[in-house]
């Protein structure tokens, strides 16, 4: 074992405070990594304050699952990664590798995954603990390559916030010649816009703030529709054939359902508390589907990773030291932001 400088909280009300963690050697499957960046999801803030019923966070909590760094050690059974390369560990750090999920490159969906924090940990007998740290211990199997000419404070964010965007519109074909929707643009919704842009996709985004037209225009959307328009919605009815929603407050999903053409599909990647009423008529009508998606395997991150390296594709980021976490979340609450944090890691060293 050995100790590592990191940012935790100790109770759902608790400030982030510098303390020192422990991290196991690196066996011989493992990789070890030096931090450069970790960006700030949504689920961070979440898990810091014990806000989902169903996974109660353990005390105190590290959290950070959008890890980009460089290897500074290699297990002696490690083939993919040596020293100084380029790596980024996403939300998941290990599996059992044998279910059928796991067999089929599912592994977020594994019944043992792991997490990369608050999630208990097989070899210290606590929990995981995340990128808010210097440094992070990972199997290699669950360790991604870094393009190199990606800025790595924008690439952070793709092992999060790209890998669900990219997810779903892999699987329903988005390509050229389709017609894609945006719903929301932040975090996830600038994403989209980015992928279905790059991917040759006649991109539209829907937005409630007529404000955001300029920015979304910007990001690679060719039209831009404000959500709160009767005529505007109404003149793209029956037309997309998927449209991805990354809005997680409550809203009509309904209106975007009435856009799909036949068979298209209409995905949830938003997770607004209140469930959603949907109409069966909605669906029924045009044989549409309704879906939602979470995250991606190990496979498909590494996919999207590659084409983000062809393309020059990384989030927009706002790049902040450690101490100012705090502030980043309260900000967050704010959705201001454009459009994710990145924590730099060298600000760990003044502690």
């Amino acid at each position: 074992m050995f100790n590592a400088k990191a940012y935790s909280v100790a109770s759902a009300t608790s400030p982030f405070e510098p303390t020192t963690i422990q991290r196991r050697d690196p066996t011989p499957h493992d990789v070890q990594i030096e931090i450069l960046f970790c960006g700030i999801c949504h689920s961070d803030l979440h898990a810091a304050r014990s806000e989902w019923s169903g996974m109660p966070t353990v005390y105190p909590c590290v959290p950070g699952h959008e890890i980009v760094g460089r290897v500074t050690k290699v297990g002696s059974a490690v083939t993919r990664f040596k020293t100084g390369d380029l790596a980024g560990v996403g939300c998941l750090v290990d599996s059992d590798g044998t279910c059928p999920e796991c067999q089929t490159h599912h592994e977020q969906f594994c019944p043992s995954a792991v997490f990369t924090y608050n999630a208990p940990d097989k070899h210290t007998g606590k929990v995981t603990y995340g990128g808010y740290s210097d440094s992070v211990v990972v199997d290699e199997r669950f360790v991604l390559r870094v393009p190199s000419n990606l800025d790595l404070a924008g690439a952070a964010p793709l092992l999060c916030a790209g890998i669900t965007t990219w997810s779903p519109m892999r699987r329903q074909g988005v390509t050229q010649g389709k017609k894609v929707g945006v719903v929301g643009l932040g975090g996830l919704g600038h994403m989209g816009v980015k992928f279905a842009r790059a991917l040759g996709a006649h991109t539209v985004v829907f937005t409630t703030s007529p404000a955001k037209k300029e920015d979304a225009l910007r990001l690679g959307a060719h039209e831009v529709v404000v959500s709160r328009n009767a005529n505007e919605m109404a003149k793209h009815a029956g037309s997309f054939d998927f449209i991805l929603d990354a809005v997680s407050a409550e809203h009509d999903v309904n209106a975007y359902l009435h856009l799909l053409r036949r068979d298209g599909n209409l995905t949830l990647v938003g997770a607004p508390e209140k469930p959603h009423p949907i109409s069966a008529f909605g669906l029924i009508f045009g044989n549409k589907s309704l879906s939602g998606s979470l995250i991606g395997g190990i496979r498909e991150t590494q996919e999207m990773l590659d084409f983000c390296g062809e393309h020059g594709i990384t989030a927009d980021v706002e790049v902040i030291p450690m101490q100012k976490v705090d502030e980043a979340y309260e900000r967050l609450l704010k959705s201001d932001v454009k459009y994710r944090f990145s924590i730099d890691m060298a600000s760990l060293k003044a502690e």
